[in-house]
């Protein structure tokens, strides 16, 4: 989803152009059209404010630090190449945190194993389900982060195998075995909380 700006304002390559040549008001423009996408990208995989903010403040100064390059990464658009950047900035602090982090079916109450009983018995694709309820992101963090990564861009962001390995700069095989692996994983957590 492309930020929509006003025809009178320039379009996001003049903005880099002039990045590049030192204007860091044009940067500022920049930041300001795409910032609610970076914040939206961020909000699919953390809940807290601060996390989300730091993740869109890391996305930026490597997006600014990037730009003389930019041009070489060979995308369609800034905010493609903004959002690729928002995207691994996202999966690599879900790889710090999995470190940090077990996983731990303590986590849910009895009311939130009720819940997914029910969606259990309710739909067959239980994965998909999962993905758009509210436990979704108690669920996704208790996988490792590839797999959180992939599940979210294929069944929440709805990007195709082909998309998703031009997005993470993997190939179309690694996509589909870790879609696999994280599917799999998936059930194997939803079958120990049930």
């Amino acid at each position: 989803m492309e930020p929509t700006q006003n025809p009178s304002e320039p379009d996001d390559a003049d903005l880099v152009a002039a990045v590049v040549q030192g204007d860091t008001d044009a940067f500022e423009l920049l930041f300001e059209r795409h910032r609610m996408r970076v914040g939206a990208i961020a909000g699919r995989f953390f809940q807290q404010q601060e996390e989300i903010e730091e993740i869109v403040q890391e996305s930026f100064t490597k997006a600014y630090f990037g730009l003389p390059h930019f041009a070489q990464f060979k995308v369609d658009s800034f905010a493609a190449w903004l959002a690729r950047i928002a995207f691994n900035s996202c999966y690599d602090e879900l790889r710090k945190q999995s470190r940090k982090r077990e996983r731990n079916a303590s986590e849910f109450n009895e009311h939130e194993r009720q819940e997914l009983r029910a969606l259990a018995t309710e739909a067959p694709a239980l994965e998909s389900t999962a993905i758009n309820r509210d436990l979704a992101n108690k669920l996704l963090r208790m996988l490792s982060a590839e797999d959180r990564l992939v599940l979210v861009l294929l069944d929440v962001e709805g990007l195709s195998v082909a998309e998703i390995a031009q997005l993470m700069n993997w190939s179309s095989p690694k996509v589909k075995i870790r879609v696999f692996r994280a599917r799999s994983d998936l059930r194997q957590l939803l079958k120990k909380l049930l």
